[in-house]
C-alpha cells in the first residue's frame, strides 16, 4: 500500500530504542494560507512559494463569514478573500492548479456550513479529485462528526481533528479514534493570532496527547517566530505558522516583492 503524501512527509520509523513506543517522525513546518487573499492567482503562487522555501505541509483556508476560531489578522483574510468573491469551488480549482506544479501536501481548514451548504459527499470527492489531502473542519464536535468522517474516508482524505488546553483525558482519547493525517493541538484557549510567547501548559497538553495516538501531533496557534517554531519541534511532530503569514502578505501584497517577503520569512522559521 502506498504512503499518502502527509505519511511521507512525516516519515515514521520505529522507535530507536527497539521497545514499544510511538514511531519517531521527521519534524514539520506547516503554514497556513487564506485561499483568495489577496486572489487566487496569487494564492496559488504563494503555495508553490512557501513549498520550495521549506514548507513541508500548507494549510489552505477556506474563506468563511463568521470565523469563530479566528483572530482579527486572519479574520481580515477571509473578508478579504470573500469580498474577491472567492468560493468553495474557487478554492478547489486552486489546489487543482497548485497540484499540477507542486507535490506538498494541501489540508483543507474550513467551518463546517460552507462544506454543508456545498454538499458533504460533493465537498469530499471534489477536493480529493483536485488533491487535497485532508480536512480540519474546525466547528464540527466529535459528537457530530461521524457522518463527515464517513464521507471522509471514503473519499480518502485525512480527518485532521483538533484538541484544545480544556480537552480532558477522556476526550482526547475519544479524538484520537476519529483523527488520521495528524492530530491538531491548539496551544492556547482563543482564537488564532501571533504571540510573543507560548503558553507552558501546551506541553503537557502534547505529551497527554501523545499517550494515546501513535499519529503525528503537531502545534498550533500563536507561533510566529524561527525560536518559537525550534522550541515546539522539541517535543511536538510538527508546528502550524499561520497568522503572521497572513499578516506579512497583508502588508506586503501591492509592494511587488510579497512572494520573495514570504519565501524568506518562510525559510527563517524552516532554519
Amino acid at each position: 500500500m502506498s504512503l499518502t503524501r502527509l505519511e511521507r512527509v512525516f516519515g515514521a520509523e520505529a522507535p530507536s530504542n527497539c521497545r514499544i513506543g510511538r514511531p519517531a517522525y521527521r519534524k514539520a513546518l506547516i503554514c497556513f494560507l487564506t485561499c483568495g487573499d489577496p486572489d487566487l492567482n496569487c494564492t496559488i503562487d504563494l503555495v508553490k512559494a512557501v513549498a520550495a522555501a521549506g514548507a513541508d505541509i500548507v494549510e489552505l483556508g477556506i474563506p468563511f463569514s463568521d470565523p469563530l476560531a479566528d483572530g482579527p489578522t486572519i479574520q481580515s483574510s477571509s473578508y478579504r478573500a470573500l469580498q474577491a468573491g472567492t468560493t468553495v469551488s474557487d478554492v478547489i480549482k486552486c489546489v487543482e492548479a497548485i497540484r499540477e506544479a507542486s507535490e506538498v501536501p494541501l489540508v483543507l481548514m474550513t467551518y463546517f456550513n460552507p462544506v454543508y451548504n456545498y454538499g458533504l459527499e460533493r465537498f469530499a470527492n471534489d477536493a480529493a479529485s483536485a488533491g487535497a489531502d485532508g480536512v480540519i473542519m474546525t466547528d464540527l464536535p466529535i459528537e457530530e462528526i461521524a457522518q463527515w468522517k464517513s464521507v471522509a474516508d471514503t473519499a480518502e482524505l485525512a480527518t485532521v481533528l483538533l484538541v484544545a488546553p480544556t480537552s480532558t483525558k477522556e476526550r482526547i482519547e475519544r479524538i484520537a479514534k476519529m483523527a488520521s493525517g495528524f492530530i491538531y493541538c491548539v496551544s492556547r484557549t482563543g482564537v488564532t493570532g501571533a504571540g510573543d510567547t507560548l503558553p507552558g501548559e501546551v506541553v503537557e497538553l502534547v505529551n497527554r496527547t501523545k499517550s494515546v495516538t501513535d499519529l503525528p501531533v503537531v502545534v498550533g496557534f500563536g507561533i510566529s517566530k524561527p525560536e518559537h517554531v525550534n522550541k515546539v519541534l522539541q517535543y511536538a511532530d510538527g508546528a502550524v505558522v499561520g497568522s503572521a503569514l497572513v499578516d506579512l502578505i497583508a502588508r506586503h501584497h501591492h509592494t511587488g516583492d510579497v512572494l520573495e517577503r514570504v519565501s524568506e520569512f518562510v525559510r527563517s522559521l524552516k532554519g
